[in-house]
């Protein structure tokens, strides 16, 4: 096998959750172009089938999309099952689905910081765990998961302690589960992105630029195709020696 054929992903069925747009659509992208068939699953069950038909047609890939509440185990159970209708087979899942609130601490209410740990942590978590169960059964399996440099900084200006939170939980998480689930050939990775620009990041409001982007040693923001090469890595053969690993994409940000 060559160097290249490592990174191939041919024969293998992906699972991307938020993927319809921003970098959740780039990584169902990325892995289409790599060989992989993919189901997007979020909660907007139209947005999701929408983005797959177009994905389908642009990579010529069985791509599926469907509804999902990561919070809900009997819809991710549902999202895994219509992998296995759709391809006959589940290998990669990618946990993409984030939420995020800017907000001082002492004005986060409750449900808030609940709402932004069910959605980056808990729903991880579980759909995580019922992902591996599927994997036991058919020798092994890939989790990405998708993280922050906000799991090592406290982002500036703006303030949103839940998020910085959950996304370090979400790297703890990953090198726990990469410990436990290494001997039953099951890999648990995941991407820390810096200032990428989408939906959820307003990387062009001037007010952010002092901090976002001039603080950065490369002084610019990510566009998520930037990202979504390192996941078609660790989704792929090319990192089979890697689990638990925490892989920075961030310009340089985090440098000291």
């Amino acid at each position: 096998m060559g160097v290249l054929d490592k990174f191939s992903l041919g024969g293998r069925t992906a699972l991307v959750t938020g993927g319809y747009r921003g970098l959740g659509r780039a990584f169902a992208a990325g892995l289409a172009e790599a060989g992989a068939d993919v189901v997007i699953g979020a909660r907007d069950a139209v947005a999701s089938q929408r983005a797959a038909e177009a994905l389908a047609e642009e990579t010529g890939r069985t791509v599926v999309g469907v509804g999902l509440d990561v919070n809900d185990r009997e819809s991710g159970r549902a999202a895994i099952q219509a992998a296995l209708d759709a391809t006959g087979r589940f290998d990669i899942l990618v946990n993409n689905a984030g939420a995020c609130v800017h907000r001082p601490a002492l004005d986060v209410p409750d449900d808030e910081w609940d709402s932004v740990f069910a959605t980056n942590v808990d729903g991880l978590w579980k759909l995580s765990q019922e992902a591996a169960r599927h994997f036991t059964t058919v020798g092994g399996g890939t989790i990405v998961n998708i993280g922050s440099i906000s799991a090592h900084i406290v982002n500036r200006p703006q303030w949103q302690p839940a998020y910085n939170a959950s996304k370090a939980a979400v790297h703890q998480l990953t090198k726990s589960l990469a410990a436990e689930w290494a001997p039953l050939n099951i890999r648990v990775n995941a991407v820390a992105p810096g200032y990428v620009k989408t939906e959820m990041a307003p990387v062009d409001e001037p007010q952010f630029k002092a901090r976002w982007i001039d603080d950065a040693p490369m002084q610019r923001y990510a566009v998520p195709e930037e990202i979504a090469p390192t996941v078609v890595f660790l989704a792929s053969p090319a990192s089979s020696f890697m689990t638990g690993s925490v892989v920075v994409i961030d310009g340089g940000y985090t440098l000291h």
